[in-house]
């Protein structure tokens, strides 16, 4: 018997996997990106914001996609280096 979290799973070889539109998130169009953090995050984020990004430093895959995962903790990194360096730390 699965659990609910292995039946959501999405294996290589899940119908899910193969429908038409499905997004992988470890390789998604800039378009896609805005649009998925649009969605989780509540506030829009734009093409431009994600290029802008990119231009910055942020990771794509060698073919230009982006890697939701890879894409998300350098956000968080860059977060973390900004608010340090206006002294944001913790404990201020």
């Amino acid at each position: 018997m699965s659990t609910p979290r292995e039946e959501q799973t999405v294996r290589p070889d899940s119908r899910q996997a193969e429908q038409p539109g499905a997004l992988n998130p470890a390789a998604l169009s800039v378009t896609d990106t805005a649009r998925t953090l649009t969605r989780v995050g509540g506030r829009p984020i734009t093409e431009a914001m994600i290029e802008r990004d990119i231009d910055e430093g942020a990771p794509t895959n060698a073919d230009g996609t982006i890697n939701l995962v890879h894409f998300a903790a350098w956000l968080v990194r860059d977060m973390a280096e900004s608010a340090s360096a206006n002294g944001g730390g913790r404990g201020d």
